[in-house]
């Protein structure tokens, strides 16, 4: 039985993982601030996990084969994290963000060194405690807590660089919705005016992906994306089977706010190393009605 802990995760795919980690017969504990309960079956303990303190009181002497980092978002979590992990575990998985490319606008799927954590600078005195400072740079602060992670060669992390997430009941973005209500009402679509395909992931694969990380012992970054980019046209006509009275009207845009899953630049994932390394994935094309259906509440 594998001792394993799971940083937040009572949501989405972290649930997800959750459950299949307690199905294969693992002893899981939960860290959390305590603000819900986690899945029946696991070890739950409550600390906030940007106080150090209260990280290392709530755990007191466990140690675990991996821990799971649902919830690390700035370069001061991660710094926490190996401080107090360090000799805790032998395995760190963090999942991370397709959002690290940000400024890798390639015209052919990225692959994992385009972002290479070890040569990232980090800064931990900037205000990553406010909010609205953080949220700017959700994308920024993977990447700094990534390199967190990478500067300490004797901490075997692996970053899981998660592609855009579609499918199931509870999803909590309203992404997809935002597209469903547009549709229904005819209401314009705003595209970019240049609008890329992205690569996605089924929320049953990352949680597939991440269970399967576990047990695996390759360290630092991996993609995790399902085969084929998609573009808001076939997200638009998943939607909209759905809806036979709706009407999708896409509106061109130069400039300002634009519709989500719609992109100014290309999020394409390389997935070959994780393949590489045995992970089947699915085609994104073959899953997506299914993922639609789920998360407008229809049957498929």
């Amino acid at each position: 039985m594998r001792e394993i802990c799971v940083i937040g995760g009572n949501r989405y795919f972290g649930k997800r993982l959750i459950g299949r980690l307690l199905a294969a017969g693992d002893r899981v504990t939960v860290i959390n601030r305590g603000s819900s309960a986690p899945p029946a079956g696991t070890v739950h303990l409550i600390a906030d996990r940007d106080d150090e303190k209260s990280l290392e009181t709530a755990l007191g002497s466990r140690t675990f084969d991996v821990v799971v980092d649902q919830v690390c978002y700035t370069p001061r979590q991660a710094e926490i994290a190996r401080r107090v992990f360090a000799g805790r575990t032998r395995r760190y998985v963090m999942t991370s963000t397709v959002e690290v490319y940000e400024y890798e606008d390639s015209a052919v799927p990225v692959r994992e060194e385009s972002v290479d954590p070890r040569t990232v600078a980090f800064d931990t005195g900037l205000p990553w405690e406010d909010p609205e400072f953080r949220e700017a740079h959700y994308g920024e602060g993977k990447r700094q807590a990534e390199a967190v992670f990478a500067a300490a060669p004797d901490f075997p992390y692996v970053a899981v660089r998660v592609a855009h997430v579609l499918g199931g009941e509870d999803d909590f973005t309203g992404r997809l919705e935002h597209y469903a209500d547009r549709i229904r009402s005819g209401r314009p679509i705003a595209v970019p005016a240049v609008n890329h395909p992205a690569t996605y992931i089924d929320v049953e694969e990352i949680a597939g992906f991440l269970y399967w990380a576990v047990g695996e012992d390759f360290t630092g970054p991996v993609n995790a994306a399902s085969h084929g980019a998609l573009t808001t046209e076939e997200l638009c006509a998943a939607v909209g089977a759905h809806l036979p009275d709706g009407r999708t009207v896409l509106e061109s845009v130069e400039v300002g706010e634009v519709s989500p899953f719609s992109f100014r630049r290309s999020y394409g994932m390389d997935n070959s190393r994780a393949t590489g390394l045995g992970f089947r994935f699915g085609d994104a094309r073959a899953w997506l009605p299914r993922a639609v259906a789920e998360t407008l509440g229809k049957d498929d």
